[in-house]
């Protein structure tokens, strides 16, 4: 079990869009175990990459019991919405209703490079959503209207996170062209 810090918002690499995973390797694997890993010891619904400070497209779920992950998740949205609350582990302590797709269709590949499709609504839909925002550079908090970003912004300020400084940034073993590790 290697259970990993999580980044807190602030850090850049949360920022950063995630590029695509190319390589299925040992290292990879490895990865995939320690977001899950650091995802049920948090305890969290989900953990992308990008919040272990490693800028690839990787997220991991654990929602109504079951776990899971998902590589290079490309998403097909439901028209019809659901609001309800969230919270982000870069943001701990921190829950605010948000808008999402009620149901999701996420095509992507499992840790061995074998294609999956993940279809979920309402708690897994939210969590699908929210860790591919990760993979893109969005955090929950970019969703909410101007008063509810306005007011968690404050909130994070009056945490005793906030404002710490980031961690020092692990090289992923895995090539990101340049963008954030």
């Amino acid at each position: 079990m290697a259970i990993q810090p999580i980044r807190l918002f602030g850090d850049p690499v949360l920022r950063a869009t995630a590029q695509p995973v190319t390589t299925f390797d040992k290292e990879l694997r490895t990865l995939v175990r320690d977001l899950a890993d650091t995802m049920l010891d948090a305890p969290g619904a989900g953990l992308a990459a990008p919040q272990l400070g490693v800028s690839l497209r990787v997220f991991t779920y654990h929602v109504d019991g079951v776990t899971g992950h998902l590589i290079n998740p490309d998403l097909s949205l439901s028209e019809e919405e659901q609001d309800g609350p969230e919270g982000c582990l870069s943001l701990p302590g921190l829950r605010y209703d948000t808008t999402r797709a009620y149901g999701v269709v996420a095509k992507g590949f499992n840790m061995y490079g074998d294609p999956v499709t993940l279809e979920g609504t309402q708690l897994l839909a939210r969590c699908i959503q929210h860790e591919t925002d990760h993979l893109d550079g969005i955090i929950f908090i970019d969703r909410l209207d101007r008063e509810q970003r306005k007011a968690a912004l404050k909130a994070i300020r009056e945490t005793d996170w906030g404002g710490a400084p980031a961690p020092v940034v692990k090289v992923s073993p895995h090539s990101t062209f340049g963008a954030a590790r």
